[in-house]
């Protein structure tokens, strides 16, 4: 092997070996969404029980809409259930919208999970092709996004969440309203 090769070989490895460095110091929880701030994007999904009920984002607005991307076979989804139930209860009295957005996973399996789960106190929707959550840049399940009454979303949560978390994005909107938007 000629000196040549060597010092190619170890000008192409050097630069990748420190890429892939870099990248494992990466946490993807901190990758950041460019949604927040911004309007959600519009969705029109049909419900999963069958129902064929059809939920659209247009309609909703005047209303905080908790949107969460799940699947029956994402573990950390497991974690999270009982808190979003638990979550939707205690909202839907204050007009809070929950969802469930089953993410690349079949009807049946959604349902039987929510069964074995004992239930579910929310809607969940079907996203054929996964649309949507291209759409919201979902980077896997679970994700939760917390959308205000004018259809823009504050809060993207990479991972499960729990009611006190959902709770220290919604209580503000709820207390303030519709966010104003700054003339300056």
């Amino acid at each position: 092997m000629s000196i040549r090769r060597v010092l190619i070989t170890i000008a192409i490895c050097i630069p990748l070996i420190a890429l892939l460095a870099f990248g494992l110091t990466r946490d993807p929880n901190e990758i950041p969404s460019p949604l927040p701030g911004k309007a959600a994007p519009e969705f029109k999904l049909v419900a999963m029980d069958g129902s064929a009920d059809t939920v659209n984002l247009a309609s909703l607005r005047g209303k905080v809409v908790v949107l969460n991307f799940w699947a029956s076979w994402c573990l950390q989804c497991r974690d999270e259930h009982a808190d979003l139930s638990m979550a939707a209860n205690l909202y839907r009295e204050r007009g809070v919208e929950f969802y469930g957005v089953l993410y690349n996973d079949q009807a049946a399996n959604g349902l039987r999970w929510i069964e074995e789960m004992g239930g579910q106190s929310y809607a969940s929707l079907l996203d054929p092709g996964s649309r949507t959550a291209v759409d919201y840049g979902l980077y896997g399940v679970p994700e939760t996004f917390i959308i205000d009454q004018e259809g823009r979303v504050i809060r993207k949560k990479i991972g499960p969440t729990t009611v006190s978390e959902l709770a220290s994005f919604i209580d503000p909107l709820l207390t303030a309203g519709p966010q104003q938007e700054s003339t300056e």
